[in-house]
């Protein structure tokens, strides 16, 4: 979503819809950032429902990350980001792909994880969301995990107890873990460290580059080319976790 917020302007608004606590650090932009939430866990966050939003078309541009799976009326929301993005705004989604194993465990252990639409096509959720919104899919990104919804820094609440099947998340396991997954997906040609996409429409230049590479603390990705590894291992240059290092796959 970065290549998108890093070039509007500072007279921008920018609405990160479905977005919890943030999905990214408004602080970090000179924008001006409106956040909503039908269940806000945060303050300064607007409660709205997604396919009635409350807003005029003022938008510069529009993030769902990791939302769009959790909506529970999918077309209106998906009419309701085109009404309220300005001519020549740009959209920002991240879905998981309902059909990766990582999806696939994650809504295992959390009863379903509140997943609503299960996406398994990016190019057919492409073509819906331009049709809804008017905004040119620019580009498809596929996105790698980092089993991060497990390590025991990121929770806020009880551990479900089949995590106990691994360790309840400790984290040098989530770290040979993934990188045991990288390395089949490298070696056998499985998809088992993948898990979602990131699409990008409307004024956008986006990176479609893949990066293996994520952290399993904080959940960040990081080109291997920009990473120092020292006998295969990296520290996250976002939060300084170790993580063990593989080369980028293609795209």
């Amino acid at each position: 979503m970065h290549e998108i917020l890093k070039k509007l302007a500072a007279s921008a608004r920018v609405l990160d819809l479905g977005c919890g606590e943030g999905s990214f650090d408004a602080r970090a932009y000179p924008f001006h950032t409106v956040r909503v939430d039908a269940e806000p866990k945060g303050a300064g966050v607007v409660q709205a429902d997604a396919a009635a939003l409350p807003f005029a078309r003022c938008f510069s541009a529009v993030i769902s990350n990791h939302s769009l799976e959790h909506f529970a009326d999918l077309h209106h929301s998906l009419a309701e980001i085109g009404r309220v993005v300005q001519a020549g705004g740009a959209l920002f989604i991240a879905v998981p792909d309902a059909a990766t194993f990582t999806d696939r465990l994650y809504r295992w252990l959390a009863r379903g994880g509140g997943h609503l639409n299960p996406f398994t096509s990016a190019p057919d959720l492409a073509a819906l969301v331009a049709g809804a919104t008017g905004l040119e899919c620019r580009g498809i990104r596929l996105l790698h995990a980092s089993l991060s919804y497990m390590n025991p820094r990121n929770r806020k609440t009880r551990a479900p107890r089949k995590l106990l099947l691994f360790a309840n998340g400790w984290e040098p396991l989530l770290i040979a873990l993934t990188y045991a997954l990288r390395l089949s997906d490298r070696c056998f040609g499985t998809r088992l460290s993948v898990y979602g996409w990131a699409l990008y429409f409307g004024a956008c230049e986006p990176d479609l580059a893949v990066w293996t590479n994520v952290c399993v603390r904080c959940g960040s990705a990081h080109p291997a080319a920009e990473l120092r590894p020292r006998l295969r291992l990296y520290h996250c240059p976002s939060c300084g976790a170790p993580n063990l290092f593989t080369p980028d796959a293609a795209g």
